[in-house]
Formats: C-alpha cells, structure tokens, sequence
C-alpha cells in the first residue's frame, strides 16, 4: 500500500481550509491531515514540529479585514516569514501551496500582502529545491463562508435568508469560483506536485453583483417562501443554490408543513414543485429503525414524512451540533438536506413509518455523492 501523505493546512479552520481538511478526510486511504493551530505562528517549538511532520503545507491562513490596512499586510507576510523561518531551521522541504489572490495586482494592502508573500515562498523553493505552488485564485463563494468578510455572496446569503435588505454599494463584474471546485484545483497540485510558482486558477463563473443578488432574491421567493425547487439554468446557478441553503435558519425554518387537501374520497398531498428535475422514491421504516446517516457535498434532497411519526437528525460535518426536526403524517411536513450535513430519519412511533424521498439526480454507484457518517 503506498505511502499516505501528510498534508498541514494552516487556518485549517477558515472557510476555504474547512472544506479542504473536509474534503481530504474522504480520501482517507491517500491522505492523512496534520493537525496546525493558529497560534503556533507565535511559538516556533510547535511550529517547527508542525512542518518536520508535513509532506505538503498548504498556507491559506491569512487576515483578509482590518481597520488598518497596515496590520493586514504585516500579519500576512508576517505569517509567511515564519513559516520559512521553520523550514530553514528544522531543513524541512515540503511541498508548499499559497493560496494568493486575483487581488494582487490592485492597490491595496491585502493584495500586496498576498502577492509578496508568494514571492517569498517562491525564493524559499528555489533556494531549498521544494515543489512549490503559488496559486492566484479569483473571488471564492460557497457554503459556510463567513458573512461580512469572506465575500458579497456569504453576506447577500445571510442577509437575504433572514429577511433583511441588503445594499448595493458598487455594482462590479466579479469573477468567481466555488469552493469545491477550487478545493479540486488544490488536490490536483497536490496529487501532480505542481511546481508553478505563478498558478493562475481560472474563474469559473462570471456575473455582476446585482446578478448574483437578482438570482438569491429569487431563491429566497421560490425556495425560501414557498418551498419550490427552483429553476436552475447552470452550474453556477446549482451552486449557488447550495450556497444559500446552507446560510438558512434552519432550526427555525424546519420542519414545514404541507397543505393538505381533503374530500370523502381521502387526502392529496402536494410533495414539491420542482424547476429541476430527478428522482422520487418513498420507503416504510418499521417502529425503532433509523435509516440513513449520511452526507452529500453537492445533491439537493427532501424528506417528506406521510404516514407515522418520524425524527429527522441533521449535524453539519466537523461541528457537534445536532438538528432535531419531529414529524407526524398526521400534519405532513418535509425537511431539505443541506450539503456537508450528515442526515438520518428514526422511525419514533408505533406504527409502519412511509416517507416519500426525492432528489435532484438518480443513483449512481459510480459517482454516489453519499459518505457514511454518523450523525
């Protein structure tokens, strides 16, 4: 069996580092995390122990806001400094990927901060004969991204999710990647050893901020008020639906309630209106029975319970807290699955539990999207 390589990510916690170290753990078999803390920049004992360890680093720890602009560059380059500080004392030449910005090449702080501190990687790799990759990564949005710092897309979300207006300050041409697909970018370098100390990750979508805006007011009408599944043109407009979703107040929104139609004849129950469409299936779950435990990184799904009482669980991976919906088929109701939260339904009552399943593509055994964990 070959070797694992060990891969440290520091800010392992930010947005980007989060779906990275998430990511990774699927390929468990390949590659192993190491483990890196913030605060060993300050504390070279921890830091060196951290790289003598790594066969790759991957440096996306940064501080992208400040009230001064000065502390923003300092702290940046200041971080990388200290790293090669701990390659040269402790001789280590690990493959080494930045995470730099599309904002280089503008006149401010941040992106001079990034852009030097490429280059200084870039010399180290030069002078110790290190893999390295200096990536130049256009705006990045997806899920969990922080509102207010990370990018207009994470703010819109948040803010629109929960009813508030947001503003347009300036309505630029954003070029933009999902996280997942720059989290791809960063396992193929990883996987080729790219050496390339200028990598220039291409956008993958293209759209105004009053666009990107336009398209979450729609989510927020459709979805969000009346429980439809949208219309979604492309593959931005997919992710961005992902995006938003995860952005919802969950444990306030879910479960919703169906309308039910009743007549001598019996009921009819309306289950989704869809704008995509994909596959509908439904189970029956003997008394005391849990199903599921599982996570998607990229499929929408529903849970619509019609018959028993059910106890619908949601954790989003790499968090403790646990998300409990209680339904009955008495008042038909549903939960949607957010991607990256790990989702299973008990069966709590006495009686056959029926639910009806759908989601946005059939089955594939060759490309499932479903990892098993726990929740």
């Amino acid at each position: 069996m070959e070797k694992r390589k060990k891969i440290g990510i520091t800010g392992q916690n930010g947005f980007v580092g989060t779906h990275l170290k998430n990511t990774l753990r699927l390929f468990s078999e390949e590659f192993e995390t190491i483990d890196f803390r913030r605060e060993w920049f300050g504390d070279e004992v921890y830091l060196d122990s951290f790289v003598k360890q790594c066969d790759v680093v991957v440096h996306l720890a940064a501080l992208n806001r400040h009230n001064d602009p000065q502390t923003i560059y300092q702290s940046n380059v200041d971080m990388v400094l200290k790293l090669v500080g701990a390659f040269e004392r402790t001789t280590s030449t690990p493959h080494v990927v930045i995470s730099s910005s599309t904002q280089e090449e503008k006149d401010n702080m941040y992106g001079k901060s990034k852009k030097e501190g490429r280059e200084l990687l870039e010399k180290w790799s030069k002078t110790s004969g290190a893999s390295f990759t200096g990536m130049v990564i256009p705006n990045v949005f997806g899920p969990f991204g922080h509102p207010f710092y990370n990018s207009v897309v994470a703010t819109f979300c948040y803010q629109i999710s929960r009813g508030e207006t947001p503003r347009l300050d300036v309505d630029g041409n954003l070029k933009l990647i999902y996280v997942t697909e720059l989290v791809a970018e960063i396992l193929k370098a990883i996987r080729q050893q790219t050496n390339d100390p200028a990598y220039l990750v291409d956008h993958t979508a293209e759209a105004t901020v009053s666009e990107i805006l336009g398209i979450l007011n729609r989510f927020k009408s459709e979805y969000h008020d009346k429980g439809n599944i949208p219309i979604l043109k492309n593959t931005f407009e997919f992710n961005l639906f992902n995006t938003y979703r995860c952005f919802m107040d969950l444990e306030n929104y879910f479960p919703r309630k169906f309308k039910k139609n009743s007549d001598p004849r019996g009921t009819f129950v309306e289950l989704a209106r869809l704008g995509i469409g994909g596959q509908v299936s439904f189970s029956t779950t003997v008394p005391g029975i849990t199903r599921g435990n599982h996570f998607h990184t990229r499929k929408i799904e529903r849970f619509a319970v019609i018959k028993g009482k059910a106890l619908i669980q949601l954790r989003r991976v790499d968090t403790n807290t646990i998300l409990d919906f209680f339904l009955d088929g008495e008042e038909p109701g549903y939960v949607d699955m957010p991607v990256w939260y790990t989702h299973n339904i008990k069966n709590i009552g006495e009686e056959e539990l029926i639910t009806v399943f759908w989601i946005n593509e059939p089955y594939d055994p060759n490309d499932p999207d479903t990892y098993f964990v726990n929740v």
